[in-house]
C-alpha cells in the first residue's frame, strides 16, 4: 500500500509537470480518469484500485473485470458502482466497455485528524497558550522538542508518567556523601514539568512548553534545598562534558546567588559563559527581589534572564502585568535585565514523589499529583522550553542567535508592558519559531574577567562564531581558587499563597 501511495504521489507530481492532458503519446479514454490513463502509459503492469461506475444495472462490467483478470472487491450499489483491483492496462481497456460509465482511482485518503498534534482540549494551564507554544505543537511540522536535550540544574527530577523515559541522564553534585539521584526537595521536578511535561497524569490539563523534549537532571540541591556555588559549577562542568552525548542544547537554571557580585568576578557567571561559548543556550531566572540588585547568574550579559508575568489566569496577555516580585534593573556592570518575560504566577506543574516540601509545607497547593508555585523560577523553564523548540526547528542557530530571535519576536503589545521591567517583552514561541532573523545578540560584549587568558579582554563576536578558537576559554583558564564560593538559594521562588 505504501508503494502504491508513493507511485500515485509521483504520478500526480508528473501530471503537474506535463499538464492534465498528458503528453502527446498518451491517449485518454473518455470514461477513464486521466491519472489512470497516465498510470497505464507509465506503468501498465501496476496493480491499481479503481471504482467503476456502471452505465446500466447489468453485471456486464463486473464480468468484463473477471475476463481481464481483475477482481471485484466491493459492491457500491449506492452509486451503482463497484470497487475492483486490476492492472492499469486492464483498467484502460475496461473503460472502453459499453457497460462502463466512468472509472476513478480508488485513491488513498488523508485523515484530517492530526496524529502528531498535542490534544489541548482539556488544557488548564494558560501559559502554553499565552506564549503560543500550542500553535508550534499543532502546526506542521509539529515541533514539540523531539530529540533536543535540556539540562535542568536544580534539585533533581523524580520519575513521573508525564516525563516517561525522556529523563535520559541523571547526575549529582549536591555535596552529599551518598548518590541520591531523585528530587528530595521537590523543586526540580516541578521545573522539568514546565519544560517538558506531556500531560499524561492530568489527562491534558497541565502540559509543558516542549512536551517531547529530552531532559537531563543535574542535581545540585540536597533534600533541604541547600546549594553551593561550587556544586552548581561542578554540575555545569558535567553538562559541558556530556553535551554531545545527550544533545544538550539548553540549560535551565532557576536559582540565584545570595550575594550581589560583578559578572567579572562571579564563578557562576564565568561558568554559564563557558557553556554559552560552547553553543549551549543558558536560561536563568531573574530572581524575586523586585526592583534592585540582580544576583548571579541573572546579572550575566550573555545568558537569557527571565522575569515573571502574572497571566491573571487568562490566555490573553492584554491584562497581564509584571509580577510584583519579579527582579529588574541595571546590573553593577551596566546591563539592563531581564531580557524577556514569561508567566510566573500560580504555575501548576509536576509534584515530586520523594520531595517533602510541597506536600507537607503547602498542602493547599497540591493538585492531584501536581503542585502550584509562583516566581521567576517557573518563568525561566518556559523560555528554556521555547529555546528547545526553536533549536529543533533550526538546529544550526547559536545561543546568541537564539537570544536575539526570542527578544526580537517578543510581544510588546500588552497594556502593562514597560521596558525597564519587562525587557524585550512577552515570550512568543510561535513568532520565534516562524521568525527569520539570524542576527546575534551580545556582539562586542566582553566575557567575564575570569575567562581572560591575558591582559586583553575576550570579546565574543557571535557573527564570527566559527572564526574564534575557544580552546583557551575553558575550565583551566579560570583561577577558581581566587573566587568567592558564596551560597546559592532558591530566591526565585514564591512558595507562599
Amino acid at each position: 500500500m505504501h508503494t502504491y501511495r508513493k507511485l500515485i504521489q509521483l504520478l500526480l507530481a508528473g501530471a503537474l509537470l506535463i499538464g492534465v492532458t498528458g503528453p502527446a503519446s498518451i491517449t485518454f479514454a473518455a470514461n477513464l480518469h486521466p491519472f489512470l490513463a497516465q498510470m497505464a502509459a507509465v506503468s501498465p503492469g501496476q496493480t491499481v484500485a479503481v471504482i467503476v461506475q456502471k452505465a446500466d444495472t447489468s453485471q456486464a462490467a463486473e464480468q468484463r473485470v473477471a475476463q481481464l483478470g481483475g477482481t471485484v472487491t466491493k459492491d457500491l450499489g449506492l452509486i451503482n458502482a463497484f470497487a475492483a483491483e486490476m492492472t492499469a492496462r486492464d483498467a484502460a481497456q475496461l473503460a472502453s466497455s459499453s457497460g462502463v460509465r466512468w472509472i476513478s482511482l480508488d485513491a488513498p485518503m488523508a485523515s484530517t485528524a492530526c496524529l502528531e498534534c498535542v490534544d489541548t482540549t482539556n488544557l488548564a494551564n494558560v501559559y502554553a497558550e499565552a506564549i503560543r507554544a500550542d500553535k508550534v505543537w499543532n502546526t506542521a511540522p509539529y515541533r514539540q522538542g523531539q530529540g533536543v536535550g535540556v539540562a535542568v540544574v536544580d534539585s533533581g527530577i523524580d520519575p513521573h508518567f508525564d516525563l516517561g523515559t525522556r529523563v535520559v541522564a541523571r547526575t549529582v553534585f549536591d555535596g552529599s556523601s551518598t548518590t541520591q539521584y531523585y528530587d528530595g526537595y521537590g523543586h526540580g521536578t516541578h521545573m522539568a514539568g514546565v519544560i517538558g511535561g506531556n500531560g499524561t497524569v492530568s489527562k491534558g490539563k497541565y502540559i509543558g512548553v516542549a512536551p517531547k523534549v529530552n531532559l537531563v537532571s543535574v542535581k545540585v540541591s540536597d533534600a533541604e534545598g541547600h546549594i553551593t556555588a561550587s556544586g552548581v559549577v561542578q554540575g555545569l562542568q558535567w553538562v559541558l562534558a556530556h553535551k554531545d552525548a545527550y544533545n544538550i542544547r539548553v540549560v535551565s537554571m532557576s536559582l540565584n546567588s545570595e550575594v550581589s557580585e560583578s559578572y567579572n568576578t562571579s564563578p557562576l557567571d564565568a561558568a554559564v559563559e563557558i557553556l554559552w561559548f560552547n553553543k549551549i543556550v543558558v536560561v536563568v531566572s531573574a530572581g524575586n527581589t523586585g526592583k534592585g540588585a540582580l544576583y548571579p547568574p541573572a546579572n550575566d550579559p550573555f545568558v537569557i534572564t527571565v522575569g515573571a508575568a502574572n497571566d491573571q489566569g487568562t490566555v490573553s496577555i492584554a491584562d497581564d502585568a509584571v509580577a510584583s516580585f519579579s527582579a529588574y534593573g541595571t546590573t553593577s556592570d551596566g546591563f539592563a535585565k531581564p531580557d524577556l518575560m514569561a508567566p510566573g504566577a500560580n504555575i501548576v506543574s509536576l509534584l515530586s514523589i520523594t520531595g517533602y516540601l510541597a506536600s507537607k509545607s503547602y498542602p493547599d497547593h497540591v493538585y492531584d499529583g501536581h503542585f502550584r508555585i509562583s516566581g521567576t523560577s517557573t518563568s525561566a523553564p518556559m523560555v528554556a522550553g521555547a529555546a528547545a523548540l526553536l533549536l529543533q526547528d533550526e538546529p544550526g542557530l547559536t545561543p546568541d542567535q537564539v537570544k536575539y530571535r526570542l527578544k526580537a519576536t517578543a510581544n510588546k503589545n500588552w497594556s502593562n508592558y514597560r521596558a525597564k521591567k519587562a525587557g524585550a517583552g512577552y515570550l512568543d514561541v510561535y513568532a520565534a519559531v516562524n521568525g527569520a532573523t539570524t542576527e546575534s545578540a551580545n556582539s562586542g560584549v566582553a566575557a567575564s574577567h575570569l575567562l581572560w587568558t591575558g591582559s586583553e579582554p575576550v570579546t565574543w563576536q557571535s557573527a564570527n562564531w566559527n572564526a574564534v578558537n575557544w580552546n583557551a576559554v575553558n575550565w583551566n583558564a579560570v583561577n577558581w581558587n581566587a573566587v568567592n564560593w558564596n551560597a546559592v538559594n532558591w530566591n526565585s521562588d514564591d512558595w507562599g499563597p
